[in-house]
């Protein structure tokens, strides 16, 4: 599904009090956006004001909407828990796009999520990996992340950086994915492996199914 971000730019622009179009925004965790014509903590400058060749209005597209709200999806700068996230993929040496991709599709930003089987928090970890992953509290969102993040970088290493099988074991386990040597035929583990495949794409993640 394309950003909603250019169109409620779009929209903002439209109105009167935009004349300057300035306009700030913040991805809240649950996915919804506030946007303001007024720089505040924790938002993101999203519209640059407009010099007098642009008539007195920001474009739409281009360099109007950098790449922290851009239509692509690209970048994660301006998505949620982005500075621990940040933090956890230069510790563990992956892409911040991936971590991103499983936290979407695992909680979508939820660090109370506990699904039916007791995983717990943003990447959704069960009880006894987060306690061999050093998870002290699977609530707290840094501690959460970074034990992800350890655990995400275990299977790729054990599947040669192969992401695609590296997520499928995140959902059904390392076993599962070797005794199949793939995506292993579970309904709920291959909706899930394209979902974040797809995601991690869009976030600008390598494409071809591997990471270096």
């Amino acid at each position: 599904m394309p950003s909603p971000v250019p169109l409620l730019v779009a929209a903002w622009l439209a109105l009167p009090l935009a004349a300057h179009a300035d306009v700030y925004m913040k991805v809240e965790p649950d996915g919804s956006l506030t946007l303001t014509d007024e720089p505040r903590r924790g938002f993101e400058h999203v519209v640059a004001t407009p010099g007098p060749a642009s008539g007195g209005r920001a474009p739409i597209g281009g360099t109007g909407v950098p790449v922290a709200a851009s239509a692509a999806g690209t970048g994660t700068g301006s998505l949620p828990y982005a500075p621990l996230v940040t933090a956890a993929a230069a510790e563990h040496d992956l892409p911040e796009a991936l971590i991103h991709a499983v936290i979407r599709a695992e909680s979508n930003y939820d660090p109370g999520a506990i699904s039916p089987k007791g995983a717990v928090g943003l990447m959704q970890l069960m009880p006894d990996t987060a306690r061999e992953m050093g998870v002290a509290d699977a609530r707290d969102p840094a501690d959460n992340i970074r034990g992800g993040a350890r655990y995400l970088k275990r299977l790729l290493g054990m599947f040669g950086n192969d992401v695609g099988r590296a997520v499928a074991a995140y959902n059904a386990g390392p076993g599962a994915v070797a005794r199949s040597g793939g995506t292993p035929p579970y309904a709920e583990t291959r909706r899930y492996v394209p979902r974040v495949i797809e995601h991690f794409e869009r976030l600008g993640g390598r494409r071809g199914g591997r990471v270096s």
